[in-house]
């Protein structure tokens, strides 16, 4: 399957992109560790995920064509 990771914010600036498309994906654990293999550094920063545009809390059954968003803690009014 097929999959779109977006990164927002200091997580752009850290993996130099504001998206990457990755293919073949099994499962979310091996989205994660693709994510983790490309841009290590990554692991150094707090964030959440967002599936489809909403966030999640446990590690989700991902579908062709879905839209991971990696985003650090946001602030302001």
């Amino acid at each position: 399957m097929e999959i779109q990771v977006l990164f927002f914010g200091v997580l752009a600036e850290v993996t130099q992109t504001a998206f990457k498309h990755y293919k073949g994906v099994t499962s979310f654990a091996d989205l994660k560790m693709r994510i983790g293999d490309d841009f290590p550094e990554i692991a150094h920063y707090n964030f959440r995920i967002a599936v489809n545009n909403e966030l999640i809390n446990e590690d989700p059954v991902l579908k062709n064509g879905d839209e991971i968003a990696y985003m650090p803690p946001f602030a302001g009014g």
